[in-house]
Order: structure tokens, then C-alpha cells, then sequence
């Protein structure tokens, strides 16, 4: 059996996937652990996880350590890249993988640390760090190589990533922590106050992706919403229509917009043109969201298009770099294991 050596971890806030030099992506899981409370012995990871998520005993907790982004938990965060590098290279000693890993353009040098030293832990040879937006950019397939400007908007779970590319590399970037996460806090928190009925993570993600609209449309749908009144207590259903997502989308999708808007108006004129002329991309699974390309062509007057597989770019883009390892080397950081 040959031991794949290079590996690439997309590591987001919502879902893990990991790319294997020369075989593609080979695995997607969500980012969730659930362990035993008093022990802290993990008991599942991934796909299995996700669907205790709300729905545990006393004594076991299904979470998510990562948030916005970044390292909530350490050791569970070790825990699950063990669990995913076991799964993907099988428990060799003598052939440790070099791992390079995707972080938001936002992060501190402290946050960046800890990547580097869980993927070490977890059982790199060498760990490398690549910014989302350029590895978002390389999967989906634009040529930054060229004096060109690029706009790639990456959308995450937990952060929203906004750069402009040219040159191989990133001439401006900025990050803010809203992704999908926060579209469903604010389903949540629209729910509670227009019906008094108190839903999960998992009810509003449903919710976002089966009727969520950024951009006000005429094609009215609805689904019907099950939770917990807030007055009595009880199981309650209400009907939610798309209108009331687009209005409990408002405020996190307007961050979005506008953060997008301040990277343009620092925008060297020269690349500025470039933009307007090829227009913007967005990738990671937050862009999914029904019209949000439309609402920002609209509020930018910029074209916006989705990359064809949103959420797999910056994973694809992760391998790309892999393939091209001593090229972007300047793009990179990396920290090697000591013996």
C-alpha cells in the first residue's frame, strides 16, 4: 500500500474536507465531535456527530470546536484531524504526511500557531498554512498568476473572506466573522421574536437552505417550522414563508455586502478595472444562499457569479497549491515537526 504524503485540509467551521495529493478530495465531513462530559472520551466524529447535535443525553456533548473560523477547543480540534488523517492515510509511523491547512485571511499570529501545532500533533511531517481566498481563487480555476485583478468573496461557515488577487498573491483582503452560522442565528432570533418558538442549529440551517433568500423574490415559498413555545413550553408549528427569511437575512447578509464595498473602494484603480470588467466570484457554502450574487451585482454594480462547485474550491484550490508546493512557497507558512 503507498502512503499518501501530501494532504490538504479545507478546516472549516462547518465541514472538513480533506484532499490527497493525486486522488482528489476524498473526504467531506461536518466539523463536530461528540464526547463524554465527565471523560472526554470522544465518541464519534463527522457525519455520525452531526446528527446528535440537540439531541444528547446528560452525559455526552456533541460540538463544534471551531468557531468563526478559528480554534475554539484545541484538543478536540487535535482529536478530529487525527481521526481524519487516520481515515485518509491509515496509522503509519514511519510515513508521516505533509499537511497544509486553510486558514481565514483575518486570523492572529497566536490563532495561526495553534493551527500549525494541532496539525503537528495530529501527525504532520510538515504543516503549511494557505489563505482561503487564494486557495479559493486557485479551485476555482482563476489564473492569478497574470498582472490581472481577481475578486474572489469566499464564504464559510463562520467567516466571510474578501480579497483581491493579482500576481499570484493577495494585494488586498479583508475578513469578518459571518458566515452561515450567523445566517442561522438570525433565523433563530427571528423566529423567537416573531413567534415565541425557540428552534436549533440544525432546524435553521434546514430553514436557510430550503427557502433562504438574500434577495427579495416573488416567488413566495414556505416550510413548515417545529420548536418549542416559549410561553408554554410545548411542541409548536408555525409556517415560515421565504419573505420572512429575507428579512431575518438582512443584517448579516448587508456585513457581507458592505465588506465587500470597502475591499472595492481601496482597490487600486488599475486591478479596479480588471474587476469590473471579469466581475467578482463566490465560493464556500454560505454563497449557496438563494440571490446573494444577484443582491451584491445590485449593490455593487459589479457581476457576481457563483464558482461551479462553491464548496469544494477551497479544498481543490488547497491541492493545487500542493501540486505547486515550491512555487508558493512566499504564500505560505509553515512550520516543520522537530525531531
Amino acid at each position: 500500500m503507498i502512503v499518501p504524503r501530501d494532504i490538504g485540509v479545507d478546516l472549516g467551521t462547518a465541514n472538513v474536507l480533506v484532499y490527497v495529493k493525486g486522488k482528489g478530495i476524498v473526504l467531506s465531513e461536518p466539523s463536530v465531535v461528540a464526547m463524554e462530559k465527565e471523560s472526554g472520551r470522544v465518541l464519534a466524529i463527522g457525519h455520525e456527530a452531526k446528527r446528535m447535535l440537540g439531541r444528547t443525553p446528560g452525559n455526552i456533548v456533541a460540538t463544534r470546536p471551531l468557531r468563526e473560523g478559528v480554534i475554539a477547543d484545541y484538543e478536540v480540534t487535535e482529536a478530529m484531524l487525527k481521526y481524519f488523517i487516520y481515515r485518509v492515510s491509515g496509522r503509519n509511523v514511519f510515513f508521516k504526511p505533509r499537511i497544509m491547512v486553510c486558514i481565514p485571511s483575518g486570523v492572529t499570529t497566536v490563532e495561526k500557531r495553534a493551527v500549525l501545532e494541532a496539525s503537528l500533533r495530529a501527525g504532520a511531517r510538515t504543516a503549511s498554512l494557505i489563505e482561503e481566498p487564494l486557495a479559493a481563487a486557485l479551485g476555482a480555476g482563476l489564473d492569478i498568476t497574470r498582472p490581472s485583478g481577481h475578486m474572489v468573496v469566499d464564504i464559510g461557515g463562520g467567516t466571510a473572506d474578501v480579497a483581491v488577487l493579482s500576481l499570484g498573491g493577495i494585494v488586498l483582503s479583508d475578513s469578518l466573522r459571518v458566515g452561515g452560522d450567523k445566517f442561522d442565528e438570525a433565523i433563530i432570533r427571528y423566529v423567537k421574536r416573531e413567534y415565541n418558538l425557540l428552534i436549533g442549529e440544525r432546524t435553521a440551517e434546514e430553514i436557510k437552505i430550503s427557502i433562504g433568500s438574500a434577495f427579495p423574490t416573488t416567488e413566495e415559498q414556505s416550510i413548515e417550522v417545529r420548536g418549542r413555545d416559549l410561553m408554554t413550553g410545548l411542541p409548536k408549528n408555525v409556517r415560515m414563508t421565504s419573505r420572512e427569511t429575507h428579512a431575518a437575512l438582512v443584517e448579516p447578509v448587508s456585513a457581507v455586502v458592505n465588506t465587500i464595498k470597502s475591499v472595492l473602494e481601496r482597490t487600486p484603480p488599475e486591478l479596479a478595472a480588471d474587476i469590473v470588467h471579469q466581475g467578482l466570484v463566490l465560493t464556500g457554502g454560505g454563497a449557496l444562499l438563494n440571490g446573494l450574487d444577484r443582491l451584491i451585482s445590485n449593490e455593487t454594480g459589479i457581476a457576481a457569479r457563483l464558482a461551479v462547485d462553491p464548496m469544494s474550491c477551497v479544498a481543490l484550490g488547497t491541492g493545487k497549491a500542493l501540486e505547486s508546493f515550491e512555487a508558493m512557497q512566499d504564500h505560505l507558512v509553515v512550520l516543520r515537526k522537530v525531531m
